[in-house]
């Protein structure tokens, strides 16, 4: 069986250059990509079922657009470069929804970039990237 590697994108240019740097490790390896496209959703349990109709009807027409405008293209373009890919959206908390994916998938590794954030609102809130390399089950790469 080859590797899996999980990779984090959101069409950012640090999400691009995990992207590449996902392929480019695995190409000589034979080893497959599973992009991985999270939508923050936080839960509100306080809402009528009206407002909670209304709210997973525009939860599944956000899904639809990331699907056709951000997913479905980076997929086919990494097809073209010879790489086995397929994709996912989902939504919650980021890290933890990754690690989700990465545990049901039996995946190897996660790819993410770095978004830059290194202020203190990140050393106080965390990112996504130290809360992977704090609490993920398989390797984390993070592409700078």
């Amino acid at each position: 069986m080859s590797d899996l590697y999980v990779v984090a994108y959101d069409d950012s240019p640090a999400s691009q250059k995990a992207l590449d740097f996902a392929i480019e490790r695995a190409r000589p390896t034979g080893a497959s990509l599973l992009i991985a496209h999270v939508l923050e959703w936080s839960p509100y349990s306080f809402l009528t079922p009206t407002e909670l109709e209304e709210r997973h009807k525009r939860r599944t027409e956000e899904m639809d657009r990331a699907k056709t405008a951000l997913l479905d293209p980076v997929v086919v373009a990494t097809r073209k470069k010879g790489i086995e890919v397929e994709a996912v959206i989902r939504y919650g908390n980021v890290a933890d929804t990754l690690i989700d994916i990465a545990e049901k998938k039996n995946a190897n590794q996660i790819i993410l970039g770095r978004t830059g954030a290194a202020g203190v609102a990140a050393r106080v809130f965390g990112s996504v990237a130290s809360s992977l390399a704090q609490a993920s089950p398989v390797a984390c790469t993070i592409v700078p």
